[in-house]
């Protein structure tokens, strides 16, 4: 009879340690769901951000030769001054 006892002791055990690994790792499966659903919720957030930022930024396309001539200007700005000091 103790071997009975034994048996369907180990038995128990078993099933109790699968129940509690089954409930960890549904807990840990429903916790990265909800960190998925807010990254997906803040990536959209971001997306938006971003094509507003694009909106407002598309209007700069004539910057490269603002930039040209700022550094045209600084280069002749120092041609003068080394003329001007003699150096």
């Amino acid at each position: 009879m103790p071997a009975v006892i034994g048996a369907s002791t180990g038995w128990s055990i078993g099933l109790v340690l699968g129940i509690v690994v089954v409930l960890v790792v549904a807990a840990i499966v429903i916790t990265i769901l909800v960190l998925a659903t807010r990254i997906a919720r803040q990536a959209r957030t971001a997306v938006q951000g971003l094509e507003v930022v694009r909106a407002q930024t598309a209007e700069l396309g004539g910057i490269a030769r603002i930039n040209d001539s700022g550094v045209r200007i600084l280069h002749s700005a120092r041609a003068l001054r080394k003329v001007a000091v003699g150096r």
